[in-house]
């Protein structure tokens, strides 16, 4: 079954970007060019669900699937082909890639209406599509950087789609800016992963996951092994938005909001956490790697949490969200909680894609308006929106029984079972945080005076085609927690983790894992569910019941909400340490000295040389018979005497 469906799930998303691209100007039709867009993705995510029964259906030593569509690559011994592999962990990342991203597709159709670059943007969302499920389903390292890079591409793209378009940021002007911003800071962490992947290559000859892993450690040296894996990790932190590589997701919100849903909740971000997920047995090898992992990741996560605090503008509030959860992600790889750091990507996809999407009908109804501070009571007027909202708000804040609180708490207990408080505590901390700042959102967006302008603001609730994704991503973010329960409930409650244990069993066996006792496994479900609510009610108490604190503690803690206010001073760091001093290099040495001295300095150098020969060669060419006679007969008696003399 798996090697008829998986072609189609793989090609009808391209299929799609073709006929779109191709043909939408001319097929005209909006409810066309949407369907066509809609189904392409739709119907992977079916066949996916037929695959994922026949799957379960199969013991669990038989549950890989490999496909091969053609071959690539042959040179001697060396080959790569267009190989893909359907396990227990890609199965999951096919399903929330279609899933969520037919749902996603479905949006769009409402809120790209009337748009000029309708056609174009459904045949840019296929196209992701097609990108991230090769990188997903890829059997080896060179058809998941095809993938890698063709999800860049798009976002690039994508980010970019209202390139004519003036963008609030850091030093950005225009939409276009953010997309380079997006562009040039993902290149900078592929090329960590092209160094690793040619470590990789040179140590074992291949570049199939399944022989790295087997032949695991092999030759390989523990320092060469960290350096490995550390480019590696560079690479997913380009792709995942972690420090120091995390500056380009916040402006990514400059695209329109079903690309940011995509971007930050089913697609692009989520692929740095597959490919150290999928090397789990790799990174394990180095307990170095590991701990900068944790270490950047906590780090990541506390900064976006902190920043988010601030922010008035609606999709800032969620950018800075997924940065921080991100960095929960990558602190449970880091401990080597493997099953949670996926599980968390499920969760986060439902949850994030819901709050993205509501953000999305908001700014609808708001005639484009991101400003929380020019909304407040839109609850009344937005009815589907704002409940829809609300849960996604819970579920990422943490509260039971949404999904947020079982992921994010297997994180956490997870990173203090392993011995390190300090993650714990850091990670507590970012999320009080998130409860705090999401529900922030919630209490500036729908509750409070109306502060926006009733001449020119009519808020309005969405068309269907908008509040039903809406609704299925709310049932998803408040039931998809329970297939994570803790294990503290039962040994096999925990279903997420019995289907991942094949797939990270030789990781977790290099990482000697500890387990919590059942007291201490509910005190601590008990202390983060606390500091979720903790920090909800302090928004409530901010924001709804005594407005005026917020202001108070600004003008209380200037230095810190200035802090905040200009995100850590990270982008200003990279301006002053990065930006200029590259500018300022590249145009005295490369544009001067490179450009202008030797480039033009050669071009301009032939020019005269040129034009000097030829001014010589023209005072021989005088147009008197005489001379052309007298220097024919000198001629003539050169080549006579070479004759007689020389060749004698």
């Amino acid at each position: 079954m798996a090697s008829t469906l998986l072609p189609f799930i793989l090609l009808l998303p391209f299929v799609g970007f073709l006929l779109n691209g191709l043909l939408g100007k001319k097929i005209g039709s909006e409810k066309a060019i949407g369907t066509i867009g809609t189904a392409v993705v739709a119907l992977p995510f079916v066949f996916a669900v037929v695959l994922f029964f026949e799957m379960l259906g199969a013991p669990p030593e038989g549950r890989t699937m490999h496909v091969t569509l053609l071959s690539w690559i042959a040179a001697g011994d060396f080959s790569v082909d267009f190989a893909y592999q359907l396990d227990q962990l890609s199965m999951i990342f096919l399903l929330i890639v279609t899933g969520v991203g037919s749902l996603i597709h479905l949006y769009s159709i409402g809120y790209m209406h009337g748009d000029r670059g309708f056609f174009r943007f459904f045949s840019y969302l296929n196209l992701f599509i097609f990108m991230m499920l090769n990188l997903v389903l890829a059997d080896n390292f060179l058809v998941t950087f095809l993938g890698w890079e063709g999800v860049g591409l798009c976002s690039f793209l994508l980010i970019g789609f209202w390139y004519d378009r003036e963008f609030e940021g850091t030093a950005i002007k225009w939409t276009g800016d953010a997309a380079k911003k997006a562009f040039v800071m993902n290149r900078i962490g592929d090329l960590g992963m092209l160094i690793g992947m040619f470590i990789l290559f040179s140590q074992f000859g291949t570049l199939k996951y399944a022989e790295i892993a087997s032949g695991l450690p092999g030759s390989m040296s523990a320092e060469m092994m960290t350096i490995a894996t550390l480019c590696l990790f560079l690479g997913a932190c380009g792709k995942s938005a972690q420090i120091p590589l995390s500056v380009w997701l916040p402006d990514a919100m400059a695209g329109p909001t079903p690309v940011s849903a995509l971007i930050h909740a089913a697609t692009m971000v989520t692929a740095g956490i597959f490919l150290v997920a999928r090397n789990a047995a790799l990174f394990s090898m180095s307990h170095t790697t590991m701990a900068i992992v944790a270490g950047v990741a906590v780090t990541t996560a506390l900064i976006a949490a902190t920043v988010g605090l601030v922010q008035n503008d609606i999709k800032k509030v969620l950018a800075y969200s997924t940065v921080s959860q991100l960095g929960f992600m990558f602190v449970a790889l880091g401990v080597g909680a493997w099953t949670a750091a996926v599980f968390h990507v499920m969760t986060h996809a439902f949850f994030k894609a819901l709050l993205f999407l509501g953000s999305g009908s908001v700014i609808h109804g708001m005639h484009e308006e991101q400003d929380m501070q020019k909304m407040g009571g839109l609850k009344k007027y937005m009815p589907q929106t704002y409940k829809t909202y609300v849960i996604g708000s819970l579920a990422i804040a943490g509260v039971i029984p949404f999904s947020g609180f079982f992921s994010k708490d297997e994180i956490l207990a997870s990173a203090f079972a392993n011995g390190n408080a300090i993650l714990w505590g850091v990670g507590a901390l970012a999320a009080f945080c998130t409860a705090f700042y999401i529900f922030r959102s919630v209490f500036l967006a729908f509750h409070g005076e109306e502060r926006f302008d009733h001449t020119h603001v009519h808020p309005h609730e969405s068309p269907a085609t908008m509040t039903i994704p809406l609704w299925i991503l709310a049932v998803l973010a408040t039931v998809g927690g329970f297939l994570g329960l803790p294990i503290v409930l039962g040994e096999h409650v925990h279903v997420l983790h019995n289907w991942l244990e094949p797939v990270f069993a030789q990781a977790s066996a290099n990482m000697h894992g500890h387990h919590l006792s059942h007291t201490l496994e509910w005190i601590l479900m008990g202390v983060s569910l606390s500091i979720a609510i903790l920090g909800i009610f302090l928004a409530y108490r901010m924001y709804v019941k005594r407005p005026e604190l917020s202001d108070r503690f600004a003008g209380s803690f200037k230095g810190l909400y200035k802090l905040l206010w200009n995100k850590w001073y990270v982008d200003e760091v990279y301006e002053e340490a990065v930006v200029k001093p590259v500018w300022k290099a590249s145009k005295s040495v490369l544009l001067k000295g490179v450009d202008k001295g030797i480039i033009d300095g050669t071009l301009h150098g032939l020019a005269k040389l040129t034009g000097e020969a030829s001014n010589l060669f023209r005072k021989i060419q005088t147009g008197i018979a005489q001379q052309y006679v007298l220097v024919f007969m000198i001629g003539i008696l050169v080549v006579i005497g070479w004759l007689v003399f020389g060749g004698g």
